[in-house]
């Protein structure tokens, strides 16, 4: 019998009753000796007391049990809430589908493919990752397996077999072998050959499951215990992972939680090699490499952990001792960090109680920044606030309760407000000096319109003859260390190319800073002559409604500034996709849900930013004074008769010493 490692993430949409289908998992491996229920708050993996009160999975917490040999990590991923298409948990659930082997998507017999059963499964194909379909409430009145299928082949993938009634003994079909012949040509050819190999067929089911190519389903009730038995054997049967512990340990942080004292765990998903108390783990941050100690391994199962000695290869475990990894990096010989695409568009103001200090409120909310680093928390020196990033209102109402339960602190959070970004139309060349007494660096930097949803760029052409590579990499460092203020409403700076050019120091004054301030003033000079747009976030939406609906829905995506392909229909029904701006359309699921009476299924993606609907409205509105920015002047600092004095930057580039 072949022993492995895997990872298995549950995921769906609200009340399919995923929770309950973990806990009947652990229950029937002798994981845990009772089994819970969300709707009694009593269930294993929701531990927290905002997911008891509320009765929804917010975290992804996970489980652990052995079948056949196999030692088998549950993860339970956060579901959406409240109202079609809500994307408030999104960024946790990116960050555990990332540590998946394989998925297991559950969707209600009734209800079958909801708005979030799309989210998740386009996140889950983004990310590769090998899915099983169990289709649940097969106990209730009005469900039917069939039509849930023909829903999955419809709006999800053709490539879905009903295994309910296969591998019963481990053999397959002949339908089923003809499905898996059809997927693959040396398969056909093996097909139209008559050979009947059980073990070949089971072994290529396998291959074409870990290649996306094939998406096994199954019915039962997770609530009566129906079914669940028999699908757990086929997925042990129809899995298999590979990873080696020969090899020198390489790792993924996923998660990071900090315990009672304020103790820094971080979780890993271990991808090859071994790891022991006491080694010494490389990571890299900001350029700068880290070495440091693992002080202990924890092996949790739901809340509750026992210290062990090692985690091996495909296992999931946390380590205190590492202080400064993020979710995401690399640890080991896995240098390169992963980034997540699903990202807040919102961002609220934290409003503190009198009793509180705000550098210990700021202290707090780094703890909670390092543990979902999509919050982006952001003390703002100008206006003394404290900002944070979230993905919608109910993730303010979470956090609110979770700081409560945590610090035994009150926090309010004002009303959510869109997060803009800017970025110009042409190229033009940004010059900065900065020569007060004793000080000297000059920068001239080419800055280029770039493609949308790109970020930053940047290219070196400067001549270690004219500045030293050590100068040049400063530069660099000061165009990414922090996002960089528009002209037009004080928001980031993106989609840009900044080439730097040339530059210039001196041999005795330059020192610690001069570049910054010379990179600074170099970029804002530059885009005070640029073509300044303003951008907003985009949702990428995909919304199923009755045909006579569809007129509705479309007059709404117009009248919200939104743009759709053209509609699908499939018998009663319309599918339609396409672009809108999140500031009109984020509340659009309670809309929704009323005029087609809760049956209308949305998903919303984060679909990146594009020029802003509204431009003129949203400058107004913000009233950022760029002169007045205190982080930033896009004149630059010359020196004369022994004093520093400023030039203005339309006349700053007369007097550069580069030209």
């Amino acid at each position: 019998m072949k022993q492995s490692n895997k990872t298995i993430g549950i995921a769906a949409h609200v009340d399919a009753g995923k929770t309950t289908f973990s806990e009947q998992l652990l229950y029937h491996t002798k994981s845990i000796k009772q089994r819970g229920r969300v709707d009694h708050k009593d269930s294993f993996l929701d531990t927290h007391a905002i997911e008891k009160e509320r009765g929804i999975t917010v975290f992804a917490d996970q489980g652990t049990f052995s079948y056949n040999g196999s030692t088998y990590y549950l993860i339970d991923t956060p579901g959406h809430v409240d109202t079609p298409g809500h994307v408030d948990f999104s960024p946790e659930m990116e960050r555990s589908i990332q540590v998946m082997d394989y998925a297991i998507v559950i969707l209600s017999a009734v209800e079958g493919v909801e708005g979030h059963t799309e989210t998740v499964w386009q996140l889950l194909q983004k990310h590769r990752v090998p899915v099983f379909f169990f289709i649940n409430k097969i106990d209730r009145v009005g469900a039917d397996p069939e039509r849930v299928i023909n829903d999955i082949k419809h709006n999800l993938t053709p490539n879905v077999f009903d295994i309910t009634s296969e591998l019963l003994d481990g053999s397959l079909s002949e339908e089923l072998i003809e499905f898996i012949a059809e997927k693959d040509e040396e398969l056909l050819d093996a097909f139209m050959e008559g050979k009947n190999d059980q073990a070949y067929w089971r072994a290529a089911m396998q291959k074409l499951i870990q290649g996306n190519q094939l998406f096994p389903c199954a019915s039962g009730s997770a609530l009566q215990d129906m079914g669940i038995k028999e699908f757990l054997e086929k997925v042990d049967l129809l899995t298999e992972t590979r990873y080696s512990k020969e090899e020198a340990f390489s790792g993924r942080v996923y998660k990071i939680r900090h315990d009672e004292n304020g103790m820094r765990i971080t979780f890993i998903k271990a991808l090859s090699g071994t790891l022991q108390v006491r080694d010494e783990v490389a990571y890299e941050k900001n350029g700068e490499l880290y070495e440091e100690k693992i002080t202990q391994i924890r092996a949790y199962n739901g809340s509750t952990f026992k210290n062990v000695n090692e985690g091996s290869a495909g296992e999931l475990f946390a380590v205190t001792g590492l202080s400064s990894a993020s979710i995401g990096d690399g640890l080991g010989t896995l240098k390169e960090s992963r980034s997540y695409e699903l990202l807040p568009t919102l961002k609220s103001k934290v409003v503190f109680e009198p009793s509180v200090h705000p550098k210990e409120g700021i202290k707090l909310f780094r703890l909670l920044d390092a543990e979902d680093p999509s919050l982006h928390v952001t003390w703002e020196e100008r206006t003394q606030e404290l900002h944070i990033h979230v993905m919608g209102a109910i993730q303010l109402e979470v956090l609110e309760k979770l700081i409560k339960e945590r610090f035994n602190i009150n926090v309010q959070f004002e009303e959510p407000e869109i997060l803009y970004k800017e970025s110009i139309q042409n190229t033009v060349m940004g010059y900065g000096h900065f020569e007060p007494l004793k000080h000297y660096a000059e920068v001239h930097l080419k800055i280029e319109a770039a493609e949308r949803n790109n970020g930053i760029t940047f290219e070196n052409a400067c001549h270690a003859d004219d500045l030293s590579v050590g100068y040049q990499n400063l530069v660099r460092q000061h165009i990414f260390e922090k996002p960089h203020h528009g002209l037009l409403t004080g928001s980031p700076i993106t989609d840009i190319k900044v080439t730097l050019c040339t530059g210039r120091a001196h041999n005795k004054h330059t020192s610690g800073g001069d570049f910054r301030e010379a990179t600074y003033r170099a970029l804002r000079q530059g885009l005070e002559k640029a073509k300044n747009i303003v951008l907003e976030p985009y949702y990428d939406f995909k919304i199923k409604v009755d045909i006579d609906q569809m007129g509705r829905v479309l007059a709404d995506v117009q009248s919200a500034h939104g743009r759709f392909d053209s509609p699908v229909t499939t018998e009663n029904k319309a599918i339609i996709t396409g672009k809108v701006p999140v500031a009109t359309f984020m509340t659009y699921g309670s809309t929704l849900a009323s005029f087609t009476h809760g049956k209308g299924a949305m998903s919303l993606l984060f679909g990146g930013y594009e020029r802003c609907h509204n431009e003129e409205k949203v400058i107004e509105r913000i009233r950022y004074n760029k002169e007045a920015d205190p982080e930033y002047s896009s004149s630059s600092v010359f020196c004369a008769k022994g004093q520093g004095y400023t030039v203005p930057w339309k006349e700053a580039e007369e007097k550069m010493h580069c030209l």
